[in-house]
């Protein structure tokens, strides 16, 4: 599991206590083994009546291979049961070799450049037609993208692919059409991430090492990708250890910097897990944050 200290060790194991839910379908959108989405149809009836919001959903796990769209599956059909149609993506993680993780990275090096992004940017825009096939009484126009940890920092990036630089293949023309984005403890402020030695060097790690850090950071860090024009509120836990408030706050000021305001919803005594544990108080939160930009 990522990194906690002692403080978070009972809302992790409370996280990861539940076992994993199948998908209603999953499809490919692309040809290999980690470029796949999971869909679940929504169970009940969330909001107002007509046809349920979509939910897009990006695991955390620090960007490790280790770490994948299972673990966030009890949150899926947690959202599910709330009424809402939800695409749980998968992306590519971690070292292209086990073995080419060394010791003092840990288990897996974080995240695969540019192959993380080459996904999460992929199964954005093979969305939309995936959606009309394996979630037919869905409403696409109402699309919230939301991510935890590691996959929260992925859905910011992802909102903002309008404003990356020139010369990146991620980089489109308009605005994703999204109603919001709802990042839950996001790696959301690269300074201030690796600043504070965020999942053990995680940021460093996804961006390939110290040899390319700066020259990446302007194609990776959403704090550096403002104003969106997209309504985003982030959700933080006020004791979360392994990646702390800090970090959601760098990013809401430097929002506002950029003339933007985003909101930021501070959970008293709660950690980094609970935000994606249906058996805590804070999943209802998270739940209410996405329906108020959904309907």
């Amino acid at each position: 599991m990522p990194e906690t200290t002692a403080g978070n060790d009972a809302e992790e194991r409370s996280a990861f206590s539940h076992p994993a839910v199948d998908p209603d379908s999953s499809a490919a959108y692309g040809g290999l083994p980690d470029q796949v989405i999971d869909f679940y149809a929504p169970r009940g009836r969330g909001g107002p009546g007509g046809p349920a919001p979509v939910v897009v959903a990006l695991h955390g796990g620090a960007w490790r291979a280790p770490y994948d769209r299972r673990h966030l599956s009890p949150f899926a059909a947690f959202l599910a049961r709330r009424g809402f149609a939800v695409a749980s993506v998968e992306y590519r993680r971690g070292a292209a070799d086990p073995a080419a993780a060394s010791a003092a990275a840990g288990p897996a090096v974080a995240g695969r450049w540019p192959d993380t992004f080459d996904d999460v940017a992929a199964a954005l825009d093979a969305l939309p037609a995936l959606v009309k096939e394996h979630l037919p009484d869905a409403d696409p126009r109402r699309t919230v993208l939301t991510g935890h940890s590691a996959g929260g920092h992925l859905a910011l990036w992802a909102a903002a692919r309008h404003l990356l630089p020139a010369d990146a293949p991620w980089r489109t023309d308009r605005p994703a059409p999204l109603r919001g984005v709802v990042a839950l403890a996001p790696i959301a402020d690269f300074a201030v991430a690796d600043k504070l030695d965020v999942c053990g060097g995680a940021v460093r790690q996804l961006l390939g090492g110290d040899d390319h850090f700066a020259a990446r950071v302007p194609y990776a860090d959403p704090a550096l990708l403002l104003p969106t024009g997209i309504a985003t509120t982030l959700v933080q836990g006020r004791t979360d250890t392994t990646v702390p408030q800090e970090v959601s706050e760098a990013y809401a000021d430097a929002a506002a910097k950029a003339g933007e305001v985003v909101g930021v919803t501070l959970l008293e005594d709660v950690g980094h897990f609970p935000l994606i544990d249906p058996a805590a108080d804070a999943c209802a939160v998270v739940a209410e944050e996405i329906a108020q930009l959904a309907w």
